[in-house]
């Protein structure tokens, strides 16, 4: 609560609500084939309308058949997400009139989804996932002056929704969150999540409740189609001011649909919200329940997650949990980072102790680029460690000085401030006119205080 008055006052809000936010994620999946039919799924930058068939415009008498990848990656992000597998799950039909839906409906999962009940750790904060269910994307409406076209080349591609609790209180969090998630769902693989392109879209759900009030709100206000982290948040904070307003002055907010005008900053009024039961949902007749096996649902495999790649490279290589951060957040990065590591240590060069902690080093610092070979890598670090030699007995004297010279770091350092040793190795360095290694240099000093003890 106390950091929900901090949110709120730091956007010059009154302090007598609370926000109460939720979101809805729609990332669409890449496989090769759309969701009920063999269209190619890539439709982006393509000429409008070529990439259709009778299924996908909702022509009489075509019948869906669901794509089975699209159902195992929607199982792999459940899983990842820390979610219930429902062994039974069942498609939908979602009623919605609408240009863009060639059919008058969307085959959705209403009640059944194939994922429920998942959690997503951020830091110490936890955030509950309700759903993951799967479903096809919509058409595409295109705006030229006084006439709207319709593209339906990406209508049927494998759209996966992620739907959390409202456990979000500010719009901090709510990007963090959305960042996060980006970089897990790329780690899968089962999609680029290009915001550009429109294949990842973000729909925050905002409403207030008095402070002290537990009970949800009797409204709520969903902005559509956002396509950046920074508008998401941005639309956050509009909407907590919008509708503060608003309460302040005795009115409740209406329950409505918004969009966000990202050139003003502002939110806008679409039309009004639908309850469910104005989708008229009910089982899509043409596709059968699916019914999962343990043995079919035991050979979706989640690989190591990037939060779980950031604790094994500060476990076991000590890496700065800064450092393995900023490895961790592109799969590439990391995969690359971990072959260098790998054939060094095959090839037990002269290199810097510990070796993983010099090469995160030169990646992160940008020191030498990522896009040539590991070999030609390696090379050029042991390049740099060659400049960075330093004769030992120079070396020694050098350090016995600064150690006696900065005794109250060295005993700060003893009394267990870490960040003291860092104050010595940049005296040292200054000595040295950076002709060393910092890492080289560190842990000498550490071992130094130590015995001298």
């Amino acid at each position: 609560m106390n950091r929900c008055m901090e949110s709120m006052k730091d956007h010059g809000l009154s302090n007598q609500y609370n926000p109460v936010i939720g979101l809805e994620i729609h990332a669409e999946l890449s496989t090769r084939s759309k969701m009920f039919c063999q269209c190619l799924a890539d439709y982006f930058g393509q000429p409008p309308n070529t990439h259709v068939c009778p299924v996908c415009l909702g022509l009489p008498g075509a019948l869906p058949v669901p794509n089975r990848k699209a159902v195992e990656w929607t199982i792999l992000l459940g899983k990842a997400l820390n979610c219930k597998i429902n062994k039974i799950t069942k498609f939908d039909r979602k009623h919605y009139f609408y240009p863009d839906l060639p059919k008058g409906y969307q085959i959705s999962q209403y009640d059944e989804p194939i994922a429920t009940g998942g959690i997503f750790q951020l830091g110490k904060k936890t955030f509950r996932i309700r759903r993951v269910h799967l479903e096809e994307d919509t058409g595409k409406l295109i705006h030229k002056g006084d006439e709207t076209l319709v593209d339906f080349n990406r209508s049927g591609v494998p759209l996966v929704e992620i739907v959390t609790e409202p456990d979000f209180t500010n719009s901090t969090d709510v990007k963090a969150f959305l960042e996060e998630l980006q970089t897990l769902i790329r780690y899968l693989e089962v999609s680029d999540c290009d915001m550009e392109k429109g294949s990842m879209r973000l729909e925050p759900n905002v409403s207030l409740r008095k402070l002290k009030s537990t009970k949800m709100p009797a409204y709520k206000v969903e902005v559509k189609n956002i396509n950046s982290f920074r508008f998401a948040q941005k639309a956050v904070e509009y909407e907590i001011k919008r509708q503060t307003a608003l309460l302040q002055k005795g009115e409740t907010p209406t329950q409505e649909t918004r969009g966000f005008n990202e050139t003003k900053g502002i939110t806008f009024s679409q039309r009004s919200k639908e309850e469910e039961q104005d989708y008229r949902y009910f089982p899509e007749p043409d596709i059968p329940p699916f019914v999962f096996e343990t043995k079919f649902l035991e050979k979706v495999e989640v690989p190591e997650l990037p939060h779980e790649k950031v604790e094994r490279y500060v476990s076991t290589w000590k890496l700065r949990r800064e450092e393995a951060l900023l490895l961790t957040r592109d799969k590439k990065v990391a995969q690359y980072f971990e072959r260098v590591i790998s054939k060094l240590n095959q090839k037990k060069p002269d290199m810097v102790k510990p070796v993983e902690q010099t090469i995160a080093k030169l990646i992160v610092n940008k020191k030498i680029p990522i896009d040539i070979a590991e070999s030609e890598f390696i090379e050029r670090a042991l390049e740099k460690r060659k400049k960075h030699e330093v004769d030992e007995k120079i070396l020694a004297g050098v350090l016995g000085k600064i150690v006696e010279e900065n005794k109250k770091a060295v005993e700060d350092y003893r009394g267990g401030k870490e960040g003291a040793v860092m104050f010595l190795v940049g005296q040292a360095m200054r000595e040295l006119k950076g002709k060393a290694d910092a890492v080289v240099i560190r842990e000498k000093l550490m071992k130094l205080v130590r015995r001298d003890q």
